[in-house]
């Protein structure tokens, strides 16, 4: 189905269709940004960008557009979600390759012995299970860190606020052992109350996540260690010589449409993103929770009011995934329930959880979401 058609205003579902909710694919945002229009468009020419190197061949890391970097400290310093003084900026092709680059230099450099355990508390991000598919010398997943039973050599990614339940997180592990990664993709304050900013030796970013652009390939690190700063890029290097300068522009004029949003409140009609984005994630779950309550099946997590810095009043959290729980006994098998059903989920079996849990992405089409609201109405 053509994405157009997803998003176009009254659209709705086939009741025969397979309403897709596996992926945190961020369409939701998609009406913030048409409305923005050419404010957020770049033009490259054909004569632009043509090198493999954005700045001093000598500097750390050689791909780095000076643009981009400029826009994430920015943006940073605006919402104060992270400390960035004395820390690299390095982008990757997502955290995906981020993540690699990560655990591929901490493990080269700081590791007694190989492979190094590399842990996440459960119910952990599906993703970080798949390392094991890279075949890796250097590291191997061994499971909950909650559970783990071996030494001090692992390393520990710490996902907070946490995918899939949307929970803040800290270091299961004991500080004065091994080494850890935060994954910060959802701290930003639609999602989250911003809490200070949060200072760690590596912190993982994204595009996908912090404005909605997936399709752009772009997050970033900010890294303390100058020798795991230059292995990540070495890592980096090897598996795509660099990360597209021509994404990084793109994603340079995205962020500074955000922050001119706020420091410029009237530079585009659109409106400021975090404010709207807020807004679109606390009527999904409004919607979402009252229609589980007509179901009578499942739970949903429940998350105090906290104050947030960023819009300086007492804000909820409303996370990008539902992580949902069966209360009802005569369901074993989440999943089956909901392929029943004609909706594709996550089952918790892929986060270190049972069956009696599944993840459902609250960041689609408004089709889908409708779609799905209605289909779990009338099954109630």
């Amino acid at each position: 189905m053509q994405e157009k058609a997803l998003n176009s205003p009254g659209f709705e579902i086939d009741p025969d269709l397979v309403i897709t909710l596996t992926h945190g694919d961020p369409i939701m945002f998609e009406p913030f940004w048409k409305e923005v229009g050419h404010n957020a468009t770049v033009t490259i020419s054909g004569w632009e960008k043509m090198s493999y190197y954005a700045c001093d061949p000598d500097d750390i890391c050689w791909f780095l557009e000076p643009d981009f970097a400029n826009e994430v400290l920015r943006l940073h310093r605006i919402v104060n979600n992270a400390a960035t003084n004395g820390c690299h900026i390095i982008p990757g092709a997502g955290s995906t390759q981020l993540i690699h680059a990560t655990l591929h230099a901490l493990a080269s450099i700081e590791a007694r012995r190989h492979p190094v355990n590399v842990v996440s508390a459960a119910p952990y991000y599906s993703m970080y299970s798949d390392i094991n598919s890279l075949k890796s010398a250097l590291y191997h997943w061994a499971g909950d860190a909650a559970t783990f039973k071996g030494d001090d050599n692992f390393i520990e990614i710490v996902c907070s606020p946490n995918n899939p339940d949307g929970m803040i997180r800290h270091a299961v592990l004991s500080n004065n052992a091994g080494r850890r990664v935060h994954d910060m993709a959802y701290y930003w304050p639609h999602y989250t109350p911003m809490r200070g900013p949060a200072d760690h030796d590596i912190m993982l970013f994204t595009m996908s996540k912090a404005t909605g652009h997936a399709g752009t390939r772009i997050g970033w690190a900010l890294v303390k260690d100058t020798d795991v700063a230059r292995e990540m890029v070495n890592y980096i290097t090897l598996n795509t010589n660099g990360v597209s300068r021509d994404s990084q522009v793109r994603a340079a004029r995205i962020l500074k449409v955000i922050s001119d949003g706020y420091e410029f409140p009237n530079s585009n009609s659109a409106g400021q993103f975090f404010h709207i984005g807020r807004h679109l994630l606390a009527d999904r779950w409004r919607r979402l929770r009252q229609a589980m309550e007509v179901l009578g099946k499942f739970s949903l997590p429940q998350f105090s009011t906290e104050f947030c810095e960023f819009f300086k009043e007492h804000a909820q959290t409303y996370p990008g995934f539902a992580w949902l729980r069966s209360e009802d006994e005569s369901i074993n098998d989440c999943g089956d329930f909901f392929k029943s059903i004609n909706v594709q989920i996550r089952n918790g079996r892929l986060f270190g959880a049972g069956p009696n849990y599944v993840r459902i992405s609250l960041m689609g089409s408004d089709a889908y979401f409708d779609g799905f609201i209605k289909r779990i109405t009338s099954v109630g």
